[in-house]
């Protein structure tokens, strides 16, 4: 189903060179199905990939690529309450701050199906974590479980144990989120600290503040980028598509071992980042999925460059898990921001009720400024205001002047330093000591 959509919603854009396309977009869409699959590396070495023409940034991972620009970037090591061992990245040193760092630190959390990489593909002058951290903050930058950067756990093997798995944003947000913000804090001695969280970074930190008691009091301010609650309006066919196929198929997909999805260094992740590179009409090829993707207004002209699109397919999709998907795949079908719902009988064992239990709104009292934007396939603006209805405590939504403004373009466009980063820089700075 997902190769289907992925065919139809392009090739309705594809107007001239229809035969060429088609191909094009059948070899691209063999590779997306394969996306569904952990399935065995076609390894490369990175001098094999260099010579066939990739983008050198696309190679190098998060300390590498931030120092090819003149960054000093440190790798910490997290372990959570329930054994997951994460992996952060601080950016020590920026190349345009030549002052003290400011206080107190910021973390910088990805999406759904991203890492840390995200913040930075789109190069120093537009990417935000060079952005924020030229504007001398001290910057954290997490990643979740189930990504590249966070396949390690004390006892658990991602490639043989099943249970490594069982998670989705309920375990992300009562035991990542909270574990890195912990971490921070110890490691910096700071009593709080300020949070920016995209997308599912920002529905991680709600789960936080509802299940976990007093977790928002260690956060001064959230900025909360087109987040990710209740999913009641998304617009995009291929991204609903694919979620609730995971939600009705997860039991059978469980039954044939696949627990994870969408993983960095799968064959199929290698064959797209290897097809995207190729050639100038595959690389526009790529462009057009994204927008099939992304965007509710398919006229929409694109703010990602053609460069930052071959960087990204070397690190994204970065991998989560089934469950995860599925869980999203089950929001959509929801007026309200809830936990997995198991049906009727297993949620009156788990819960004592027959319905999910609501994640509480209410808990989280911090601050929250939030920026969204009305071209966004994947986080509806309908959403976005419902969710921030429920919240006591909004200084203010801004919704992006750019009409085009969609969700990718939160982590990729070359447009963020003139579109968002000066909102985002402006409430920082008001729970910032100079």
């Amino acid at each position: 189903m997902f190769a289907s959509e992925v065919l139809r919603s392009v090739d309705n854009m594809a107007s001239k060179r229809s035969n060429t396309f088609k191909v094009l977009l059948a070899s691209l869409a063999v590779a997306a199905l394969g996306y569904v699959l952990r399935s065995p590396s076609l390894y490369l070495r990175r001098e094999t990939k260099s010579s066939l023409g990739y983008p050198k940034d696309s190679l190098l991972n998060f300390t590498e690529l931030t120092a090819e620009y003149g960054y000093l970037s440190e790798e910490h090591k997290v372990l959570t309450d329930d054994g997951y061992i994460l992996t952060m990245f601080r950016i020590v040193k920026a190349r345009n701050c030549h002052r003290a760092k400011r206080s107190p630190p910021v973390l910088l959390m990805h999406g759904l199906l991203q890492s840390s990489d995200s913040w930075i593909d789109s190069g120093p002058d537009a990417g935000l974590a060079y952005l924020i951290s030229d504007a001398c903050y001290d910057l954290w930058l997490g990643n979740v479980r189930g990504n590249y950067y966070s396949r390690g756990h004390v006892r658990l093997d991602p490639d043989k144990d099943p249970a490594y798995w069982k998670f989705y944003i309920e375990e992300i947000g009562i035991y990542d989120v909270p574990a890195m913000i912990d971490y921070v804090l110890n490691y910096t001695g700071f009593q709080k600290l300020n949070y920016i969280g995209f997308s599912q970074g920002t529905g991680t930190f709600l789960v936080m503040c509802s299940e976990k008691p007093g977790y928002c009091d260690k956060v001064k301010l959230v900025i909360s980028l087109a987040p990710a609650s209740r999913q009641m309006h998304t617009q995009s066919k291929i991204f609903r598509t694919v979620t609730q196929t995971f939600y009705r198929m997860e039991g059978l997909l469980s039954m044939t071992g696949l627990q994870e999805v969408f993983s960095k260094g799968g064959f199929s992740q290698e064959f797209v980042a290897f097809f995207c590179q190729l050639s100038g009409v595959t690389e526009r090829l790529c462009e057009k999925v994204i927008d099939a993707f992304d965007h509710v207004d398919s006229t929409h002209l694109g703010s990602i460059t053609n460069q930052t699109t071959r960087v990204l397919f070397g690190h994204f999709p970065a991998g989560t898990s089934v469950h995860n998907m599925a869980r999203y795949g089950q929001s959509m079908n929801s007026g309200r921001f809830e936990k997995f719902d198991y049906g009727r009988e297993q949620n009156l064992v788990l819960y004592g009720s027959e319905e999910p239990p609501q994640y509480n709104l209410s808990a989280t009292t911090v601050p929250v400024m939030c920026i969204y934007g009305k071209n966004d396939g994947l986080v509806d603006t309908r959403d976005v205001e419902w969710l921030m209805a429920q919240l006591p405590n909004v200084l203010e939504m801004v919704k992006v002047e750019d009409p085009q403004w969609n969700h990718m373009d939160v982590t990729y466009s070359q447009y963020t330093g003139d579109t968002i980063f000066p909102k985002i820089n402006e409430y920082l700075l008001k729970y910032t000591s100079a």
